[in-house]
């Protein structure tokens, strides 16, 4: 893990480059299913919302440079799903591995935890990686299904992975 390495609730002045490293993944990969990628308009909404609701959004931050980021969301609409979130991290390409997803991912716990969720979802896209499933896996998260052939993207049909850590 680089010795620089700090993780902190994200500032507006982070968006664009939130923005700039999750197009990588709508364009290039299959590790989310949105097809267009979002606005710099639309991570200040995100933000706003997520802040609104007392969830988590983080960035991870290497000599000043923002180099991943992580948030939790509600896991339903619906007033009995409260509780429970579902987390998402994304590294900027050629910082994975370094730990910083494991940073982003035990900071992300710590403050759901201080928000008062009590369980915490990873719905894991299959993209023939098991990075991140070993990632989760490492900081308690259990699987616990899979879904089959669930999204289409880039001309294949695509598995999740679902996981589920409780933390209190």
């Amino acid at each position: 893990m680089p010795t620089d390495l700090t993780v902190a609730p994200a500032t507006p002045a982070d968006l664009e480059t939130v923005t700039t490293i999750y197009a990588h993944y709508v364009t290039d990969t299959v590790a989310t299913f949105e097809q267009v990628p979002p606005t710099v308009e639309y991570w200040r909404q995100r933000m706003a919302d997520l802040s609104g609701q007392g969830l988590p959004f983080l960035v991870a931050r290497i000599g000043g440079e923002t180099v991943g980021y992580a948030y939790a969301s509600p896991w339903r609409p619906k007033p009995a799903y409260r509780y429970t979130v579902e987390d998402t991290i994304y590294l900027a390409p050629g910082w994975t591995g370094r730990g910083v997803g494991r940073a982003l991912l035990e900071r992300l716990l710590q403050d759901c935890a201080h928000a008062g969720v009590r369980q915490v979802i990873a719905v894991i896209a299959d993209t023939g990686s098991d990075a991140s499933a070993a990632l989760h896996r490492r900081l308690g998260f259990a699987d616990v299904g899979r879904l089959s052939g669930v999204g289409h993207k880039h001309g294949r049909w695509i598995d999740t992975a679902l996981m589920q850590r409780t933390l209190r």
